[in-house]
């Protein structure tokens, strides 16, 4: 008797990089006023059109089928319920522009409210439910084409420049407008703009009792050089006079009211001169009538309250605004620590901090409901790529509840290798947390090639969270050893700042003591290991293959090469200077120093360089410089260029350049390591 297919056994099989492509992930989620309901974003990979779509999906919190709200090739993001729950509206590009919409709560056609040449953000319902609010950049004005109508993939004749941020990876160059402060008329779609001139506007918020917004904004003489004085004000809701509230020096972010109106709580810290992310965003809250003064409620929780943690799963991290309880007594929010990004809570007055979320890995967004009893949140671990969660706040210790299961099916025939804790003791004592992961047909008594990988950053961590690339590596024979050395987050403001102003030193014995720890294994053959990172992990191979021949060979992507030019070229080269503790007018034998263009005629391994050629971050003239370099001395070299992609190719590029990427990096190391 023939079985049914759905008896047949299912086959474990390795992953493969083409698996990429069958990967989708949730992006935004909304828990709804009543707290019975969760929309959320899932993004999906057109093989086809080699594109990124995503739309809008509700499930119960209850649990059950979740229901597509909106379908075909859009990109739908930022769900926000209304306050009777009866809607969600959302942002999408549709015909190539922005606009905002409105669906019922029940299904049915999403309403176009609005649509504009630009781009919104922080979209949010007024308390009554009349009026949506949002933050909107307008584009420049399209080029007239030949045949006289607007042509969006011309280029101006020229481009006048007069600030030092006038580009930014990912984006390209900059509108000459910014953020301002937009309201619309949920019935009619009229708009108001409430902000307007050469400052931006961001993170607008509505008063509980909708009387006034609070936003975020850096109106110093020259916002770009001083990048973190960013004060915190309030607008009336329809517009007039803007006043400033009381918060000490420093970035302000994400603000959010206390229910009665009184308090402004937000995430940011009071070092408005910080290197690249060494102090720790923490929780603050400040009265809006200024008396008293701004408080940072977290100040003895030696962690930064965000998501620091890293995959190759999504791009960027999200920063949710701190979440008050019904009673105005407590505030919820993400940080990180120790390789896991988790919810945590402190009360509104200040006091001990705790961690609500106990399950190892990676919290990527959460949101709660007006009066805050259930955390409907994004969550990823080794095993999962991104699934919905719930849990009680009250509840001690809280059981999280899976809610969706989106990657289950596809997952389940597939092998995985496990990361197991691999911590080890750098050259001077100093703990570094550390895992490995071993081939997934893995044999016991059997020696095996192994790959070091290097986080970028620097100020981030790797973690408890699906790594594609990790799986691949392992799936061909290799043990994958990562780990977070100093000049990373999640560990104190100390462990972070150890290396600002001195790239390649400590860190570099943290990388290259971690090098001993995998060698020291008895299943890996210290003859045959190579090494591999992105971005300052770029920086730290190009370092490594300079200073040491003990690597087989190496795979460096959109590297940090040259400290002097890249900050003359990146998009964020005006702020070089405040991690390097140098400039090029100043002190350019200390850039020298930090460079690997310094120490090219060291290198013996084989290097392979992948650089993306529309990099704003580390430009494409970083690789181009080792690359010319090690040529012209003769030295085992080669290039690959992916056009047309930014800095995050790894983890949102074009997904054949994904592939790409992929399959000259196992090209290389197979050649160099089997």
């Amino acid at each position: 008797m023939k079985k049914s297919r759905s008896n047949m056994p299912k086959t474990n099989r390795l992953i493969t990089a083409e698996d990429l492509l069958k990967f989708k992930w949730v992006r935004a989620v909304a828990l709804s006023p009543g707290e019975s309901k969760i929309a959320y974003t899932l993004e999906w990979i057109d093989e086809n059109k080699q594109k990124y779509w995503s739309n809008l999906w509700v499930v119960p919190t209850s649990g059950g089928a979740p229901r597509r709200f909106t379908t075909g090739k859009v990109k739908d993001r930022q769900p926000v319920w209304s306050p009777d729950g009866k809607f969600i509206a959302f942002v999408s590009h549709r015909d190539e522009e922005d606009g905002i919409y409105i669906i019922p709560a029940d299904g049915g056609e999403a309403r176009k409210l609005v649509s504009m040449n630009g781009t919104f953000g922080s979209l949010s319902w007024s308390p009554d439910g009349r009026r949506l609010l949002c933050a909107f950049r307008k584009n420049d004005p399209v080029p007239i084409g030949e045949d006289g109508k607007p042509d969006r993939k011309a280029a101006p004749v020229f481009r006048h420049i007069t600030r030092l941020f006038y580009k930014l990876d990912g984006e390209g160059f900059l509108p000459k407008d910014g953020f301002h402060i937009w309201t619309f008329d949920t019935a009619s779609g009229k708009g108001t703009q409430l902000t307007a001139g050469r400052y931006e506007e961001l993170s607008p918020a509505f008063s509980p009792d909708g009387e006034w917004i609070c936003f975020a904004s850096n109106r110093q003489p020259d916002p770009d050089r001083e990048s973190l004085r960013i004060d915190l004000w309030v607008i009336p809701s329809g517009g007039g006079r803007m006043r400033k509230v009381s918060t000490p020096p420093g970035p302000v972010w994400m603000p959010s009211w206390s229910p009665d109106g009184k308090k402004i709580a937000y995430i940011g810290h009071d070092r408005p001169d910080d290197s690249w992310g060494v102090a720790n965003d923490h929780i603050w809250v400040a009265p809006v009538n200024g008396k008293g003064g701004a408080k940072d409620l977290t100040a003895g929780f030696d962690r930064p309250c965000n998501d620091s943690t890293i995959c190759d799963m999504q791009e960027g991290h999200g920063i949710p605004a701190p979440v008050w309880s019904a009673d105005g007594k407590r505030l919820y929010f993400m940080a990180s620590d120790s390789g896991s990004t988790a919810l945590y809570t402190v009360p509104s007055s200040g006091g001990k901090v705790s961690r609500i979320l106990t399950r190892p890995g990676h919290l990527q967004r959460f949101s709660a409901a007006k009066g805050a009893k259930t955390a409907a949140f994004v969550f990823s671990d080794f095993s999962i790529p991104a699934e919905v969660f719930t849990l009680k706040l009250s509840e001690k210790p809280a059981q999280p509840r899976q809610i969706t299961s989106i990657s289950k099916e596809f997952l389940e025939g597939i092998l995985l290798s496990r990361p197991e804790p691999a911590s080890f003791k750098s050259f001077d004592g100093t703990p570094v947390q550390a895992w490995i992961m071993k081939p997934t047909h893995f044999k016991p008594g059997r020696k095996y090639p192994a790959i070091l990988q290097i986080h970028g950053g620097p100020a981030v961590q790797y973690g408890i969270s699906f790594f594609h690339e990790f799986q691949l590596l392992a799936a061909r024979g290799y043990v994958i050893f990562f780990s977070n050395p100093r000049g990373g987050q999640g560990y104190g403001e100390a462990f972070a700042g150890a290396i600002v102003g001195d790239w390649g030193n400590i860190d570099y014995k943290d990388v290259m003591a971690g090098a001993d720890e995998l060698a020291r294994k008895p299943f890996v053959d210290p003859k045959r290991v190579g090494v591999t990172g992105g971005s300052y992990g770029g920086f730290m191979t190009n370092w490594i293959v300079g200073h040491t021949n003990r690597f087989r060979a190496a795979v460096t992507g959109r590297s940090v090469v040259n400290q002097y030019s890249m900050s003359g070229s990146s998009d964020i080269g005006h702020e070089v200077y405040r991690e390097m503790k140098a400039t090029i007018w100043d002190d350019p034998d200390k850039l020298l120093r930090m460079s690997p263009i310094s120490y090219v005629k060291n290198v013996k391994t084989p290097l392979l360089i992948l650089h993306n050629e529309f990099d704003l971050r580390c430009p494409i003239s970083q690789g181009e410089e080792l690359f010319l370099a090690l040529k012209m001395l003769k030295k085992k070299v080669e290039f690959v260029r992916f056009p047309e992609e930014p800095h995050g190719l790894s983890r949102h590029g074009r997904p054949d350049r994904r592939l790409a990427r992929l399959g000259w990096m196992l090209k290389w190391f197979d050649r160099y390591l089997k």
